[in-house]
């Protein structure tokens, strides 16, 4: 059955991880033919009105939205991955998570200076892997047109983190 509405295609999973979480799964969005063709669809629509060069996805799931973006709009596409992931140089930024560390690393010959990129991901939460992710692509020169995620969870104040950039998302949700 298709659906008119990439969040009916959302799954949700009450009290996972922890009792009080409103899971948001978008497993059962990929798994639909019409549910990924939508979401890639309304992703590109966010898409519509920005310039810009590149298509950056964070790893892992902005792989899958950003590298079908990227196809669709004949852009090229660079991967945004876990320290020690990437073969050739590359640079790094650290960030915090709720308990602990992250690091993620972009090849330092991925964006060339003054190159608008757009980055890619599934969900923003609270905002840390994209303002790491933005901040390696400014180191590198290139300028963050736009941030595009399929699912935004409002009640993490992820916006709020990323407020100096321009954010959209497809589907938004209140709590966390």
């Amino acid at each position: 059955m298709i659906r008119e509405k990439v969040e009916d295609y959302v799954r949700t999973i009450p009290d996972f991880p922890k009792e009080g979480i409103m899971f948001r799964d978008i497993t059962t969005v990929l798994s639909d033919a019409d549910g990924l063709k939508l979401a890639i669809d309304k992703m590109q629509e966010l898409l519509a009105d920005c310039d810009f060069d590149v298509i950056a996805g964070a790893e892992s799931r902005g792989f899958i939205f950003g590298a079908a973006l990227a196809y669709n709009l004949h852009k090229p596409f660079v991967l945004i991955r876990k320290k020690g992931k990437l073969p050739g140089e590359t640079v790094e930024k650290t960030y915090d998570l709720e308990y602990g560390t992250a690091t993620i690393e972009i090849h330092k010959d991925a964006i060339a200076p003054g190159q608008k990129v757009v980055i890619v991901d599934d969900l923003i939460a609270t905002g840390g892997t994209v303002a790491a992710a933005a901040e390696l692509i400014e180191e590198l020169g290139g300028e963050v047109s736009r941030m595009v995620f399929l699912m935004e969870l409002r009640g993490l104040n992820g916006r709020e983190k990323l407020s100096k950039y321009d954010v959209a998302s497809v589907i938004s949700y209140e709590g966390k």
